[in-house]
């Protein structure tokens, strides 16, 4: 497993959805599978609970 920065979708419902720009991942070099790490995912649900609960589409840029 490699450590990366990378885009990534998050669906909130049928309408919402987030992306979140330079999100710490883990990516195996052989397949491309990716894992996010306990702590960034914890980060990650406390980013999309402060979304902007009328827009279709927000982009936030992750926070260390």
């Amino acid at each position: 497993m490699q450590a990366r920065h990378s885009d990534m979708p998050f669906k909130l419902d049928d309408k919402r959805m987030v992306i979140i720009k330079d999100l710490p991942i883990l990516q195996c070099g052989e397949c491309g599978e990716y894992l996010l790490e306990n702590e960034v995912m914890v980060q990650v649900e406390g980013s999309l609970k402060t979304v902007d609960t009328a827009a279709e589409l927000e982009i936030v840029r992750f926070a260390a």
